[in-house]
């Protein structure tokens, strides 16, 4: 009999994430250890979704899989992103954890990030939505019966009525042509709240909707962990949808 490898799954709470990791669990050949979130440490929610770690601990219950949390600065610095990662790495890889499982669709810089990151330490990168049509993926998403919420949009993409609205057909046909229907350019983000990998749907109400927009860091970009080749990245704000655990 052949040991399953053992992997660990960078969960963001979203559609991509959900979807990744319904693909990956069907996989006879992975195991999947943990799911691993990065949270904001002053706020304690998810980076960039902006979603409660109480609704994330909600969700790693409901798919049965233990939660591994990183806390990270709000604009961190790439060396101490990349130190907290590693860091975190290094004590799953002392588990037997090989394997890094992530919901990456097209953008290959992304991907090249994380391989090379991924290969300093001897684990091995996991894709399986990689290079599958957007329009499939989300086609798919909803017929296997997954429901999920944005929770946040880019004003440089999407308007306010956006945020808060559950992805059906109707949210599908509103975008606009030039948001990919995936936002896998950090369009919009997500928090799926049922579907097949969960024993029981996430109970959560709707709270109020804020606009943000964040300062440029005074270090070069480049040095960011929130770093974007967008020379006007940071002229555009976010609107985000709280959820609130019943």
């Amino acid at each position: 009999m052949t040991l399953k490898k053992k992997a660990l799954f960078n969960w963001s709470s979203g559609k991509d994430s959900a979807l990744a990791l319904y693909k990956i669990s069907q996989h006879p050949e992975f195991e999947i250890s943990c799911l691993l979130t990065s949270v904001n440490q002053e706020f304690q929610r998810i980076s960039m979704h902006g979603v409660r770690v109480e609704l994330l601990e909600q969700q790693a219950k409901s798919i049965g899989l233990p939660l591994e949390i990183m806390q990270i600065p709000e604009m961190p610095t790439m060396e101490v992103y990349e130190k907290v990662m590693l860091e975190t790495l290094a004590k799953l890889k002392d588990q037997g954890v090989t394997h890094s499982v992530f919901g990456d669709i097209f953008l290959e810089d992304l991907r090249k990030y994380r391989e090379d990151k991924l290969v300093d330490i001897g684990f091995e990168g996991i894709f399986p939505l990689w290079k599958t049509p957007t329009k499939d993926l989300i086609q798919e998403f909803i017929s296997l019966g997954f429901k999920t919420i944005v929770v946040c949009v880019n004003e440089r993409f999407l308007d306010k009525s956006f945020v808060g609205r559950v992805i059906d057909q109707d949210f599908i046909d509103d975008l606009p042509e030039n948001v990919d229907v995936c936002g896998e350019n950090g369009e919009y983000h997500t928090f799926t709240f049922d579907g097949p990998i969960f024993s029981k749907p996430i109970d959560f109400e709707i709270g109020e909707i804020v606009y943000r927009k964040y300062e440029k860091p005074k270090e070069h970009s480049s040095d960011t962990a929130c770093d974007s080749s967008a020379t006007d990245a940071f002229d555009y704000g976010f609107w985000y949808c709280d959820l609130v655990e019943k």
